[in-house]
């Protein structure tokens, strides 16, 4: 009996050892695409992206400016973070470098902002804690995220209300290692790329969590997704006159932006996101304003990206030229 229980061990763990989850992500992404452009072609008629300036104008400044803050947010966290694993450097600076490189998202592939950021990074502190600070960044805000899905599924009796609440238990003192390890494992690729000897003491030695819990970048994440989502409402009330269940739009926004972070196929969650909101929103909700408000919500947000990058981005192109 013992010797069956082990051999299903083993063949499971075998099993998982061959899935192929680049793969899977890049036919997530694809089929996310695909369920877009179906919904898009089913909706064009309803479509119109035409607005009275004079009268959304406000409305139009006010989603760029929570745009804006989520990205300063968002900076704010992941030096949070750096203090979380014992590196201490210019604020300033730091922030200024993650929002100069957050364009980087954008281009085909996910990871060269993280890339930019390591090189940096690595200089000023060493390659353990700058690819660590890496991986817990997006494992943190996945977290933040989740709490709010929970949150969502408490409300409505849902007993999965639990499950969303898993990966912020490991974000303490005690239990981030292991998961830290695990994720090290997943992205072997990174790792390759990156160059970091896969060697646990070395981890060990080169960082040392200051605090039990990153209360302080959990906080700041959660007003990072907060300013986003109001950014997106801001959006939906052009198209929307009775703005009813908010809470629902947001738990769905929370979920749609976790799938968009986890596929990194999509370059700033690109299609991904969207094709997860539209798919998950309740029938209650009209289709084609929520793809309308989609699609506003994605420019404004990329531009937002984009304005507060360009200095970096002239810097490239100057180089190249």
């Amino acid at each position: 009996m013992g010797m069956k229980n082990n051999i299903k061990i083993i063949n499971k763990k075998h099993f998982l050892k061959n899935i192929n989850f680049i793969a899977l992500k890049n036919i997530f992404f694809f089929v996310s695409i695909i369920y877009l452009i179906y919904c898009l072609k089913n909706n064009l008629n309803n479509i119109s992206l035409e607005i009275d300036l004079d009268f959304f104008k406000f409305h139009i400044i006010f989603s760029f400016a929570f745009c804006f803050l989520s990205i300063f947010f968002n900076a704010y966290a992941w030096v949070s973070i750096l203090s979380w694993l014992g590196f201490r450097g210019n604020t300033s600076k730091l922030i200024s470098h993650y929002i100069l490189t957050n364009s980087l998202k954008y281009v085909p592939g996910g990871i060269w902002h993280f890339v930019e950021r390591f090189n940096y990074l690595k200089i000023r502190a060493n390659e353990y804690l700058s690819f660590y600070a890496l991986i817990l960044e997006p494992y943190i805000m996945l977290s933040c995220s989740l709490m709010f899905v929970s949150l969502g599924a408490f409300k409505f009796s849902s007993p999965f209300f639990l499950f969303f609440l898993i990966p912020s238990i490991f974000l303490n003192k005690k239990l981030i290692y292991p998961i830290l390890f695990k994720l090290e494992k997943l992205k072997k690729r990174s790792i390759e790329l990156f160059n970091i000897p896969n060697s646990k003491s070395e981890v060990y030695s080169n960082f040392k969590l200051k605090s039990f819990f990153p209360i302080k970048s959990l906080i700041l994440e959660m007003l990072f997704i907060l300013t986003k989502f109001i950014g997106f409402m801001i959006c939906f009330s052009i198209f929307n006159n009775n703005i009813q269940n908010n809470f629902v739009l947001f738990i769905v926004f929370c979920l749609s932006w976790t799938i968009g972070l986890i596929v990194p196929a999509a370059p700033g969650g690109l299609g991904v996101f969207e094709a997860s909101y539209i798919f998950l929103i309740p029938n209650d909700f009209n289709q084609s304003s929520i793809i309308e408000t989609l699609i506003y919500f994605r420019v404004i947000a990329t531009i937002a990206d984009l304005i507060l990058s360009s200095p970096f981005l002239l810097k490239i192109i100057l180089k190249k030229s």
